[in-house]
């Protein structure tokens, strides 16, 4: 009588340590990737400001062409709320101002983030003589500047 050796089957699967390290990798990558990705979603808000801040100038220019002037009576020519309705992320407000000299007419226009929205922290201007400027950021995205600050660290392109 033979007896055959009789073979046990390995049981297949993953041993809690595999999946442990498993969690820990994929909560590494999370870790990295989610700061990223929330910083890229907040640079792709802060193109609304740049784009409805450069339209509103060309706006200014023209009514400036037809009126010799960029607003009176205290008012912009150009209603900001006219010019970029439909924002979700900024607020367009304008403030004209009369330059000392010869009685020129200047305005500055500002786009000021909206409270409650990922961009409330930043504000952007621009005037007459397309001067951009940065006048206040979040922590951690540099110190404002003479350009409109587009990435974290204060760069401007």
């Amino acid at each position: 009588m033979n007896i055959l050796p009789t073979r046990r089957r390995t049981a297949g699967g993953f041993t809690l340590i595999e999946l442990m390290v498993i969690v820990a990798i994929v909560a590494i990558l999370t870790a990295i990737a989610l700061p990223i990705y929330t910083d890229y979603l907040t640079r792709s808000k802060l193109t609304e400001a740049f784009n409805n801040l450069a339209a509103y100038r060309v706006s200014m220019e023209q009514y400036y062409q037809d009126n010799r002037s960029y607003g009176t009576a205290g008012a912009c020519g150009v209603s900001p709320a006219t010019a970029s309705s439909g924002l979700k992320y900024f607020a367009i407000t304008c403030t004209p101002a009369n330059a000392s000299s010869a009685g020129a007419q200047s305005y500055i226009a500002t786009a000021t983030g909206d409270t409650g929205t990922p961009t409330a922290s930043f504000a952007y201007t621009i005037d007459n003589l397309n001067n951009e400027a940065t006048t206040s950021v979040p922590a951690g995205w540099g110190v404002p500047t003479t350009c409109w600050v587009k990435r974290k660290g204060g760069s401007c392109q």
